[in-house]
């Protein structure tokens, strides 16, 4: 981008020259784009020219001279074409920066050079380079919808169930498989009467109702007793991941060798002091334990709620231009990020055999782009508003997260101490402030939900 042809203006001589100011004139191409027209002196670039001849006659090795040794006209005759080309590249490349800087633009990504010309007294360049957008937020219009939700006593009971359940054991049982039983079975399926890849397997375990397999299957099962073989038809989904199975029929010969009824632990001594709780506390301070934590989750999922359905309305209400090196900046850091997740669940090893070319670009536009767009408006609310961290709030909401650890004092002197990760606690209460402060402008809608649906929300969104 920055190779130039200069055989038609290189001369080698030296050229007494006067310093001169560069001149720079910009002009808007679109919203988050503007245009520099630089000219440079050529003073400015014979200098450089000079010095660099200077620099090269010291270390150059041409026959006939001693190193070091060699004439300064020499090294222009040899040499000098090429050096004067580097020049050239490097001042566009600084000189294109001090641009930047002399017309104030605020810029996002590199500059892209167009249109060099070398005249008679200056080197005479285009360059164009995305800015910030500007914005104005708007406010009008903007409809919010902020949930409420309350843990109740029946909420706590599932909750525990659930508890009990993950520390289940299974027993057999003669009767016929129901949903949530576990059952072990051989199976063996076919399309158009062939076998393919993956359709087979012998002592396979399944929890009826899991949704481990596809639409169907688990419902054939059920009824079925041990020692029971049929055959069960099911439709592949048309989104399935292997394409030359996607939308076809399948018939799956199952023979059921096992029918295992799930047996809940009693809540007994040995089961509270899984959780540190005595004997002598008993299940009630199990159960008020696990509704603290259940109404600390419910408090951050309603946080997030309206959070997100505060910048989702935000977005909605405001046309945004952004600069595609933004977005290819947060396509490339929502890229890292999952495959850093990759390597937490697989390992190092397994990162590596991950090929990042299975994560386009595309895959991240959509969401890289209201990111972006959000992150605009949110900077323009807090420039507008002038807000500032509450220290009281992060305060408040260190305290609140440290409630839930075995010594609290100990997580707060942490957070105290450690300005990284009390940074990251101050973002988040910033970005509650932006919210109280939209709301203040909203049509405010207050509905109440159950805490399971709560819960169902808030893992779609994560999925989302």
């Amino acid at each position: 981008m920055l190779s130039y042809n200069v055989a038609h203006f290189y001369k080698p001589v030296i050229t007494k020259y006067i310093e001169e100011a560069m001149q720079v004139t910009s002009e808007a191409v679109s919203g988050v784009a503007r245009r520099l027209n630089v000219s440079v002196p050529t003073s400015r670039i014979n200098e450089q020219f000079e010095a660099r001849l200077k620099r090269t006659a010291k270390t150059a090795k041409i026959n006939g001279f001693r190193p070091g040794k060699v004439p300064v006209n020499v090294v222009r005759r040899e040499y000098g074409a090429g050096i004067y080309q580097e020049v050239v590249n490097d001042i566009i490349r600084d000189t294109v920066f001090e641009a930047i800087q002399q017309e104030k633009i605020n810029a996002v990504g590199m500059p892209n050079i167009e249109k060099t010309e070398m005249k008679d007294d200056a080197l005479v360049y285009e360059a164009t380079v995305e800015v910030y957008p500007e914005v104005e937020v708007k406010f009008e219009g903007l409809e919010v919808e902020r949930k409420a939700s309350e843990v109740n006593d029946k909420d706590v009971e599932k909750m525990i169930e659930n508890l009990q359940k993950q520390r289940a054991s299974w027993a057999e049982t003669k009767g016929m498989a129901k949903k949530d039983m576990q059952v072990t079975f051989d199976f063996e399926g076919t399309v158009d009467g062939e076998k393919f890849e993956g359709g087979a397997a012998q002592d396979f375990k399944l929890v009826l109702g899991s949704g481990r397999m596809i639409p169907g299957f688990e419902d054939g099962i059920i009824g079925m007793k041990k020692g029971e073989e049929k055959v069960i038809d099911v439709t592949f989904p048309e989104d399935y991941q292997a394409e030359n199975l996607a939308g076809k029929q399948a018939q799956f010969k199952i023979n059921v060798k096992l029918v295992e009824k799930q047996k809940l632990p009693e809540i007994d001594a040995e089961f509270l002091k899984i959780f540190g709780i005595s004997e002598e506390d008993g299940v009630e301070k199990l159960k008020a334990d696990v509704r603290k934590n259940m109404e600390r989750e419910v408090k951050n999922g309603l946080r997030n709620q309206v959070k997100g359905a505060t910048f989702d309305a935000l977005v909605a209400a405001n046309e945004v231009e952004i600069p595609s090196a933004m977005v290819a900046q947060e396509i490339d850091r929502q890229r890292q990020q999952m495959i850093q997740q990759f390597t937490q669940q697989f390992g190092a090893q397994g990162a590596k055999a991950f090929d990042s070319s299975m994560l386009p670009d595309e895959l991240f536009k959509e969401q890289a782009e209201k990111s972006v767009k959000l992150g605009v408006l949110v900077s323009k609310v807090l420039e507008n508003a002038k807000l500032e961290v509450d220290q009281a709030r992060v305060d408040a909401y260190i305290e609140d997260m440290a409630s839930s650890y075995e010594d609290p004092s100990e997580v707060i002197e942490y957070f105290k101490n450690d300005k990284q990760q009390r940074s990251q606690i101050e973002a988040v209460v910033l970005e509650d402030q932006v919210v109280d402060h939209i709301l203040a402008s909203a049509k405010v809608t207050d509905t109440t939900v159950s805490y399971e649906d709560l819960l169902k929300e808030q893992q779609a969104r994560q999925q989302g």
